[in-house]
């Protein structure tokens, strides 16, 4: 546990968090490529003219995916943008493919001049004043972790958790911050399980004024949580906790504050 002068130091310097809103407004977009960047894990490469004026501030934005669903009505999922290029129109988005919801789907059987709509990014949350980070989540959290770290100076220190099913779905991510990651190995059907990443947590010593980053599946993120405050005594202020998804409930999510 964290003695007394840590956390008065962690309350003192508490980092600061910025809400923007943006303008919502849906995008048509086109199919440009499509790659697997591991056997559970399809980067696909969006062009359009309507990317002019995309705007996503932080790595783990959110935008909502737009297509049918099996009785033809509209869905809608979340997804991080993992790179954009306004210059080149261009807008990178990675699809974890261990569900088989209607977003999965449709990157599965998607063919390079595809039509597809976005909307959002709605509002970002943008921290600010952090150089050390400790970033724990599952597959479905990759693209934001992946981009936090890529995105992300030199003089940035970054320790990552990551679960995923096998040595097969690691990813490699170019940075110029110092990285230290941890790949937790867990079948997907153990995915609602939270003690292999609190075990791997439960080895890293967290430095003061180290901003947590957490999001996977709603209960796992609500373990978590509770073990970094409740037995290590960590302050919520230096914490940002998301469910993701939440199991049994398509299109869900959970925001913890």
């Amino acid at each position: 546990m964290m003695d007394d002068k840590h956390s008065i130091d962690h309350h003192l310097t508490a980092p600061t968090i910025e809400r923007i809103r943006h303008e919502l407004r849906r995008r048509s977009l086109t199919v440009e490529s499509i790659s697997d960047i591991t056997p559970g894990m399809r980067r696909i490469v969006l062009r359009g003219e309507d990317l002019a004026d995309f705007i996503s501030l932080p790595p783990d934005d959110h935008i909502k995916i737009i297509v049918s669903g099996i009785d033809g009505a509209e869905e809608r999922r979340d997804y991080t943008p993992s790179r954009y290029d306004n210059a080149a129109r261009r807008l990178t988005i990675d699809f974890a493919l261990h569900e088989a919801g209607p977003a999965t789907l449709w990157a599965i059987a998607a063919q390079p001049g595809a039509p597809l709509e976005i909307g959002g990014p709605r509002g970002s949350a943008v921290v600010s004043g952090v150089k050390r980070w400790l970033l724990i989540g599952d597959e479905t959290a990759l693209p934001a972790i992946g981009r936090r770290i890529e995105e992300s100076g030199a003089d940035t220190d970054i320790t990552t958790i990551a679960a995923v099913a096998d040595k097969n779905e690691e990813q490699f991510f170019e940075t110029i911050a110092a990285l230290r990651t941890h790949w937790v190995h867990r079948p997907l059907p153990e995915a609602t399980n939270a003690e292999p990443l609190i075990a791997a947590l439960t080895g890293i010593d967290i430095v003061p004024q180290t901003f947590v980053w957490i999001a996977a599946e709603a209960s796992v993120v609500r373990a978590i949580r509770a073990y970094l405050v409740e037995d290590r005594g960590y302050p919520l202020s230096w914490i940002k906790a998301s469910g993701y998804w939440v199991k049994g409930k398509p299109d869900a999510t959970e925001k913890f504050e």
